[in-house]
């Protein structure tokens, strides 16, 4: 039997590798590539992205790499695909097909393990199509307006939310901004070209469902975990609970029910009017009939007049819903495409206003202020009128829906005290929601018949195998050319911070490769491990488990994608000194660095949750290191079952 060790220098000659020294510009490579990631670690108020971009002008100013090479990671697909979906997931958004899966998902749940099942079912399925990131971003309010009427701490669903977003993502190429960087990377690979043939074949570029053999197993897995062991390991922050009835200020709002509303036929309790967070229905006007109390079986009607109690983010809520009105002006821009140009303002009427003695009804806002009012709250005082009937008094506060250029206006006015806008109050384009459902399953559908049937279709480049980043951009186009999101609101999805990031680390990755200390390293690595004096057989298992056990312990500590551009180029070599495929080493990389539960900081999901959820780094060592160990063992069993070491 050959020694492993006797097989290296060969193969290192095979590769173009004469030396096992570190030039050079290796050191520096392999030093700024160190001192970016302490940096992350001892100054954590300096942006991430600010480091990366600082490593990689000192690696091209030392000529390690030069500018071409450098600069290559801004424009690879990773990066423009990235940023695509973004734009992709805030049309899903805008439009309200987030928002309705939210509500549906949680919308009966009664109890905390009803919810986390809803969760899961729903959530790792999505999560495989959609970036994990805005998933997290819509679904986050959800479950904490859920967890607020049940009075049940958020602490309890949040981490469960992001981890399923986490495990949900492995299973298809677009699931996470992980897997599109590995494919940028092993892109410009090929591209170089300075492989031999059988290595560049491997070396390809991830399709659409090729992780899914691996990464659908390993999400049932974790789905067990979530829903038997991790809810007795969540933290339960009752403090929170608390927190939700000290931010009420209660408002009086009156909504009508146009004949297009959604809830017209159903009782209160089916239409979800029951259980909302902070807001209570006290009546119903019916034809100048009043009904109240109002009990769950009461049917709605339309030309309803519904009259809540409530806090200000409900009443947003509220106002999202189609056919809903501001009873007292029904005029007022009350179609989607108009709503989208107009926001929640509240305004405090001051003793000077001309509005005060006069009813809301009689103080004509639409042709004052161009504005229309929701909803009136009175310090001290429950408001127990219809809102058109309220007679104004200094002091009051007005939640108005006006147009953006309200606040501007009138902040300095002598009518009032306070002008200000409300937070995510933002309408949704419901119109436009099968639209954008559509276009987005499109999107799907593209591109899994571009990695499955390439070039099925003759005719130019509709399902070339590399047209994912084009096909990407053409349904965001067609979003705002369809008016599903603006350009503005596709401008603003795209998170910069995250694409810079991943650019520059493209680029310090190519210069651990270009410098040669890439190869220095996985030569290290397979020395170290031939010392044991292993089986030659075992020699490729455990060089694997090196490379997932680093690269996961790197990705809990620093970042992700940075982690994954830079490991990659490290596993490549690893295959190439030992004369394995590389693909193993390049799906151990990819899930490594997008399974982060340990640490807030490994990805961002976790860290979005942890305030909301009021976490501790603790609670996610405490929930998420039964689930990494886990998630290893069958990354290492399933890889190489999967992908075998040997080159065909």
């Amino acid at each position: 039997m050959r020694t492993f060790a006797l097989e290296i220098p060969v193969l290192l000659a095979q590769h173009g590798a004469e030396e096992s020294s570190l030039s050079p510009h290796g050191m520096i490579a392999l030093g700024v590539i160190v001192a970016v990631f302490l940096a992350m670690q001892w100054r954590k108020t300096v942006s991430v992205d600010l480091l990366f971009l600082g490593g990689l002008v000192l690696v091209t100013l030392a000529g390690v790499v030069d500018t071409e090479r450098a600069l290559a990671g801004f424009s690879s697909k990773a990066v423009v695909i990235i940023a695509a979906l973004f734009a992709a997931s805030a049309g899903l958004r805008t439009t309200g097909i987030l928002d309705w899966i939210g509500n549906r998902l949680l919308g009966n749940a009664s109890t905390e393990r009803n919810a986390l099942t809803r969760l899961t079912l729903a959530v790792v399925p999505v999560s495989a199509f959609v970036l994990n990131t805005p998933l997290v971003a819509m679904m986050a309010p959800v479950v904490v307006d859920w967890c607020r009427r049940r009075s049940i701490s958020p602490s309890r669903l949040l981490i469960p939310l992001s981890y399923l977003t986490i495990l949900g993502g492995v299973c298809t190429l677009i699931g996470t901004s992980t897997t599109l960087v590995i494919n940028g990377k092993l892109s410009a690979m090929v591209r170089d070209n300075h492989y031999a043939p059988e290595i560049t074949e491997r070396i390809g570029e991830l399709t659409f469902f090729e992780i899914t053999g691996v990464g659908v197993p390993m999400a049932l897995l974790g789905v067990v975990y979530m829903l038997t062991i991790a809810p007795r390991r969540l933290p339960d922050r009752r403090d929170l609970i608390e927190q939700f009835d000290e931010r009420r200020r209660e408002y009086l709002v009156e909504m009508q029910v146009e004949r297009a509303c959604p809830l017209i036929g159903k009782n209160v309790q089916e239409a979800g009017l029951r259980n909302l967070p902070g807001l209570f229905l006290i009546e119903i006007d019916r034809s100048g009939e009043t009904i109240t109390p109002v009990s769950p079986q009461d049917t709605i009607q339309s030309g309803d007049h519904l009259i809540f109690t409530g806090v200000v983010t409900t009443i947003a809520d509220l106002e999202r819903i189609p056919g809903l009105v501001p009873a007292v002006d029904t005029t007022f821009e009350t179609t989607p495409a108009e709503r989208i140009r107009r926001q929640l303002t509240e305004a405090v009427l001051s003793p000077t206003s001309p509005l005060i003695g006069l009813t809301v009804r009689e103080a004509g806002f639409r042709k004052r202020y161009n504005a229309a009012v929701v909803a009136v709250h009175r310090n001290g005082e429950r408001l127990t009128n219809k809102v058109g009937n309220i007679r104004l008094e200094p002091g009051d506060t007005l939640l108005l829906q006006t147009r953006n250029e309200f606040v501007d206006a009138h902040r300095h006015s002598r009518e009032f005290y306070l002008v200000s806008r409300v937070g995510a109050t933002a309408a949704r384009r419901h119109d436009r929601a099968l639209l954008a459902g559509l276009l987005f399953l499109g999107l799907i559908a593209w591109l899994t018949i571009c990695s499955l049937w390439p070039q099925v279709l003759p005719w130019g480049n509709l399902t070339d195998r590399n047209i994912h980043a084009i096909a990407a951009i053409a349904i965001v186009l067609a979003m705002i050319v369809s008016r599903c999101l603006t350009t503005s609101e596709a401008r603003s999805a795209i998170d910069l911070q995250v694409l810079l990031t991943i650019g520059a680390a493209l680029g310090l990755g190519e210069a651990l490769d270009h410098s040669g200390a890439a190869r220095w390293l996985a030569q290290t690595m397979i020395d170290a491990t031939s010392i044991l004096g292993m089986p030659a057989a075992w020699m490729p298992y455990v060089l694997l488990a090196v490379i997932y056990v680093v690269s996961q312990m790197f990705t809990e500590t620093i970042t992700n994608v940075a982690v994954a551009s830079i490991m990659l180029t490290v596993s490549v070599n690893i295959a190439l000194v030992g004369n394995y495929d590389p693909r193993p080493f390049i799906i151990a990389v990819t899930l490594a660095a997008s399974l982060s539960f340990v640490t807030p900081i490994g990805y961002q999901t976790n860290l979005m949750v942890m305030g909301p959820g009021g976490y501790q780094p603790r609670d996610y060592w405490k929930v998420g290191w039964p689930l990494a160990l886990l998630m290893t063992g069958a990354a290492l069993v399933l890889i190489p079952w999967i992908w075998p070491f040997t080159l065909q």
